[in-house]
């Protein structure tokens, strides 16, 4: 077992556990320091969409699929979506959109995403590479002058405090390989990363360079495909999670198909090695990298998912013991004959839960598989204590000294199932004396004991 549940038990016993609640306490969100209730203290959307241009050709449709772009971010539960469009989305606006308002305003842990639907141009840098660039309402396709950069962009993800940064741009534009940006501080930050915290700047654009972008039924087949995928279509795994990476293979996979293969979205990762989240699903469902395969993958897969349900239960926050289960009922998923899985569920369905049967049913299989752990018959005792099963419980109890004769709290229990509920005084004496042998110092027991004038064991030391 990877955490002994008789060090458990022991906390659980004394009350000692609700103290571990404290060493994760962190300042308030105002702060945007530690980590959030959820992923983010904040999510923000930019949208753009530009149809009548002051010098450039008009478009059609670009302010309406902004429009439902926007919808659909609110719909994901964005708290701030700005939308921009036609001759708002000046050059001076869309810079200080960049380099002013959104530095300004984004913390540390929020996720930030920027729709822009207009033209696109391209200028050679010195050694003849093309760097792309956003043609802003006053700008002229052909002139870089007043356009913003893809270097922009990346200069943006660098000033901006947000975890996770999301271009998505519906228009034909590349050129994204560029100086990497540093990696995000992490001052601050009170407890270790996870999967879901670490940094994340990713581009999805509706095709290559020079590309045509197609159209039908007045929308952008990239916006409608780019809906879909939010709606649910992309999370291809199924585990009520889609993230950045999962639009963009849904995205690029169904608009090449849609157009014939004219047309290719690109999608990148520009920083870090995380993925922005557009929608949270189950925590206990979320995985990073692919699902384990091998009978050595899965096996660690699920010691992982157990080790988590143990850190979440020292927590004692809203949602944790429910947490806790699914992650347990996910490392059973991974590997069925894994026995330490089966006693926490069995010791929460019961201690905490008080769902004695479902407490049972996970006990017998805790036996099963993890017959030479202790705890595997001390639970099950425990639950056919409970169920008035004494006789059992007493059988449960003994093998589990059979394991470890050395089992302090087991033969405190089997001295209470003696002395509470078989009524045998004489086999309570020895269990309590026995607890008090190996190491146990609870005072009613040698009151117990002194009370039935039986010599106690020495004192603990």
């Amino acid at each position: 077992m990877a955490r002994s549940l008789q060090h458990s038990l022991s906390l659980c016993r004394a009350g000692l556990l609700t103290l571990a609640c404290f060493l994760f306490l962190v300042p308030t969100a105002d702060a945007q320091l530690g980590r959030p209730e959820g992923l983010y203290y904040k999510s923000w959307a930019v949208v753009i969409g530009i149809n009548d241009y002051l010098v450039a050709p008009k478009l059609d449709g670009a302010v309406g699929d902004g429009k439902a772009v926007a919808n659909a971010f609110r719909t994901l539960g964005f708290q701030e979506v700005l939308e921009v469009y036609n001759k708002d989305a000046s050059s001076k606006r869309m810079h200080f959109i960049l380099n002013d308002y959104l530095p300004r305003k984004v913390g540390r842990q929020d996720r930030v995403v920027i729709f822009f639907a207009g033209h696109a141009g391209a200028s050679q840098d010195m050694h003849n590479k093309e760097i792309g660039y956003l043609v802003p309402w006053d700008a002229q396709v052909s002139n870089v002058s007043k356009a913003v950069t893809l270097d922009h962009l990346k200069e943006f993800s660098r000033r901006v405090m947000a975890k996770h940064v999301l271009f998505v741009l519906d228009t034909a534009v590349s050129g994204w390989d560029i100086t990497p940006p540093q990696q995000l501080s992490l001052e601050g930050r009170l407890s270790p990363e996870e999967e879901t915290d670490k940094r994340a700047v990713q581009v999805l654009s509706a095709a290559a360079q020079g590309e045509t972008l197609a159209r039908k039924d007045g929308r952008s087949v990239f916006v409608t495909t780019l809906l879909a995928g939010l709606q649910g279509a992309a999370d291809a795994n199924k585990n009520g999670w889609i993230m950045a990476s999962e639009i963009g293979a849904y995205v690029a996979k169904q608009v090449s198909a849609l157009d014939g293969g004219a047309q290719h979205p690109q999608f990148a990762r520009l920083d870090g090695d995380g993925d922005t989240v557009l929608l949270e699903g189950k925590m206990s469902a979320y995985r990073a990298g692919p699902e384990p395969t091998t009978e050595a993958e899965r096996t660690a897969a699920a010691k992982e998912e157990y080790e988590k349900a143990f850190t979440l239960l020292q927590l004692q926050k809203d949602r944790s013991l429910e947490e806790a289960l699914e992650r347990l009922e996910k490392a059973i998923q991974f590997s069925p004959t894994f026995g330490d899985a089966y006693i926490l569920k069995s010791y929460l369905y019961l201690d905490r839960l008080n769902k004695v049967d479902e407490a049972l049913a996970a006990g017998e299989l805790a036996v099963k598989y993890a017959p030479t752990n202790p705890d595997s018959h001390y639970t099950l005792g425990l639950v056919l204590q409970k169920k008035g099963r004494y006789k059992d419980a007493e059988k449960a109890f003994l093998q589990a000294l059979v394991v470890n004769p050395g089992y302090s709290d087991v033969h405190l229990s089997l001295g209470d199932l003696y002395a509470e509920d078989l009524k045998d005084r004489a086999k309570a004496v020895e269990s309590y004396q026995r607890y008090l042998e190996t190491g146990g110092n609870e005072n009613r027991v040698r009151d117990y004991l002194g009370q039935a004038g039986a010599a106690e064991a020495p004192t603990k030391q």
